[in-house]
């Protein structure tokens, strides 16, 4: 298959195919029941962000499961915590793999997490499904990427600002994997297309003093921000923006890891009129997603909000389930041998994998956060982008894959 000879960008080393093909499975498929992972974070800084997508898996199983299951058997799911520490996610991915005997895991966020899993994932030769956009530039025959990689999101975001006459940036990250190699991306499209970056700041994840970086910003006078912080660390970030009196009019910040769940965290009288770039809102009125907004409601409450990485972790179920069916067994070679074509016509809309690099099509979407707390979309593409997580059809990204 031709996803399995591709290289990791950043990772090192991986097994060899050889050793990941000859890996032994505990997986157990004798019985009534069939058992699944879900890795998040429910304790730390990213909890403000996982603890919705766990919920969305879970609605997932459920919903599989009262359909029937998975060739026949229904799913078992075992959950475990990431805690918001790489080095955690990796011990429980192992844990799920070796101890539980999971024939797949569902979860992760940050890229250090998916990064320190990655690894075992590939030495065990079992299956992650990661669920949130990131910053491309991997493929692994080990890993399904059910959210956006970098020209289904932040390519789209940069576009979006450029026809609106943005000449200048200042951005803004979390000191970590994906917003690093998220604005060097940033800064070649940038210097393709004329636009000035003004400045680029980052901070540790779970960092609440922004007065440096606010003021820095505020100094610069770029057109616009480009947000790449993670976690409970927006919270700080806008408080402080809106404290100095910067507005979405003066000088706007796009926003690719603040969802609906975040904006409640920050507050809306703080992010009101601000941009975010995702392929997914709860506003998105189609009777799929009506349908599974009030899914998701009625099981968790109707003041819980849908968003953009809990619903590509919903998706991330069905796309195996539907994966295995297709393949007739919950072998990991032969899932991955079939998975190319796999579809589900999903709340963001139809999404097919793309069986060489293990992503999906997507659909980008620039939305604008209102008082009602929800994001409404003011621009997409007009249609399912097909993943491109090397950007090898983008000249000015020449080189950064190296």
């Amino acid at each position: 298959m031709a996803a399995a000879s591709l290289l990791l960008a950043g990772c090192g080393s991986k097994a060899s195919e050889t050793d990941t093909a000859n890996a032994e499975s505990c997986v157990d498929t004798s019985g009534e029941t069939i058992k699944v992972g879900a890795l998040n974070s429910l304790s730390g800084t990213m909890a403000i962000s996982e603890v919705t997508v766990r919920n969305a898996i879970d609605l997932a199983v459920e919903q599989i499961n009262a359909d029937g299951g998975v060739l026949g058997k229904q799913i078992q799911l075992v959950g475990e915590d990431g805690a918001s520490e790489p080095t955690v996610f990796a011990e429980k991915a192992e844990k799920l793999i070796s101890s539980d005997c999971v024939a797949a895991v569902f979860g992760g966020w940050t890229s250090s997490s998916r990064k320190a899993m990655l690894p075992v994932f590939e030495s065990a030769n079992s299956l992650l499904y990661y669920p949130v956009q990131y910053e491309g530039l991997e493929a692994s025959p080990n890993i399904f990427y059910t959210g956006a990689t970098t020209n289904q999101q932040i390519v789209p975001a940069l576009d979006y600002l450029k026809e609106k006459g943005v000449k200048s940036l200042y951005l803004v990250g979390s000191d970590y994997v994906f917003p690093q190699t998220a604005n060097r991306i940033i800064k070649a499209y940038a210097e393709a297309n004329g636009i000035e970056i003004k400045g680029e700041d980052y901070t540790p994840l779970g960092s609440t003093d922004f007065s440096t970086i606010i003021n820095k910003v505020r100094t610069a006078d770029a057109d616009a921000v480009f947000n790449t912080l993670n976690g409970d660390s927006n919270v700080a970030f806008f408080r402080e923006y809106k404290n100095v009196g910067l507005t979405p009019q003066d000088m706007p910040v796009v926003s690719v890891s603040i969802a609906e769940e975040e904006v409640g965290g920050i507050g809306v009288q703080n992010i009101d009129g601000q941009l975010t770039a995702w392929d997914y809102y709860q506003t998105i009125d189609t009777p799929v997603n009506n349908e599974f907004v009030k899914a998701y409601k009625d099981k968790f409450g109707a003041d819980k909000p849908t968003s953009d990485p809990m619903e590509a972790a919903y998706v991330s179920v069905f796309l195996w389930k539907n994966t295995v069916e297709k393949a007739g067994s919950f072998d990991v070679k032969a899932i991955q041998d079939n998975a190319d074509g796999v579809t589900f016509e999903a709340p963001e809309g139809l999404v097919t994998i793309d069986g060489e690099n293990h992503h999906i099509t997507k659909t980008a979407r620039i939305g604008e956060i209102r008082p009602d707390g929800l994001i409404y979309t003011v621009w997409e593409s007009p249609g399912p982008i097909e993943p491109d997580p090397f950007l090898k059809s983008y000249p000015w990204a020449a080189g950064l894959s190296g």
